[in-house]
């Protein structure tokens, strides 16, 4: 009889000790997840390098919405997932933490001198099509004798020419080099601690609002700068985009 009575406690108490961790878990991931959240809002929000690039890009290429949407968004999912693929690999097979953040570390100086290597090169192609595209007259005189006068220039012929560019895959490729630093040390592995599924769960949070706020801050900007006339100074957009691309760079190598 006594010994039946302590197996059935024992039995209870081993189920509410399961019940009382599944809750811990639970709260446990909870926390992560809100903490995914705020991190990735302001990490983004913080970093110009996640959306400048973007805003400029599309005003001095003239991408219409959509395409600053695609080109954002594509480049948010290189940005996060090949962090998130690298915490995969680092927990499938063990490897310590601290190696890593050291790869990490490395793939962000990648990041930052391919910034500033695009955008030095940008700005250089910039200002070169902003001096060939100086506006100039050219004169003709019909038969009945009327001269007409027109404005003309030659960068803009040429971009008829040449519509489609590489740019959105130089963004692209950079910004998968780009870690998420708060990402794999932060979330995943505490998370990975909890249970497999957290850990998905944690780097899908940490995903989406990572790339919603981008697309997000994007756009406004873009619809809001659409309205910005620059007059003569239009022509030299692209060298202003290369300019923006140079200096997101060298923030990143400061540690702005």
């Amino acid at each position: 009889m006594i010994s039946t009575l302590s197996a059935f406690f024992s039995s209870d108490i081993l189920h509410a000790q399961i019940f009382i961790n599944k809750i811990y878990m639970t709260n446990e991931i909870l926390l992560l997840a809100i903490t995914a959240a705020s991190i990735g809002f302001f990490h983004t929000i913080l970093g110009p390098d996640h959306y400048l690039p973007f805003i400029f890009m599309a005003k001095a290429r003239k991408w219409s919405m959509f395409k600053t949407s695609w080109v954002t968004v594509a480049c948010g999912i290189g940005h996060v997932g090949s962090s998130i693929l690298l915490g995969v690999i680092g927990f499938v097979f063990g490897i310590a933490l601290f190696k890593l953040e050291t790869f990490e570390g490395v793939r962000g100086d990648l990041a930052a001198y391919a910034f500033i290597l695009f955008g030095l090169a940008y700005f250089i192609w910039g200002i070169r099509r902003a001096i060939l595209n100086k506006p100039h007259k050219h004169m003709h005189l019909h038969k009945d004798g009327t001269l007409h006068v027109h404005d003309h220039t030659h960068a803009e012929d040429h971009d008829h020419i040449h519509k489609k560019n590489i740019t959105p895959w130089i963004l692209f490729t950079i910004f998968v080099l780009g870690p998420c630093e708060p990402l794999i040390p932060v979330l995943m592995y505490p998370a990975a601690g909890t249970s497999t599924s957290g850990m998905v769960f944690i780097a899908v949070i940490f995903g989406i609002v990572t790339i919603t706020t981008m697309l997000a801050v994007v756009l406004i900007a873009t619809f809001g700068f659409n309205f910005v006339k620059l007059g003569k100074l239009e022509r030299y957009s692209h060298a202003l985009a290369g300019a923006i691309v140079f200096l997101s760079g060298v923030a990143i190598v400061l540690g702005l």
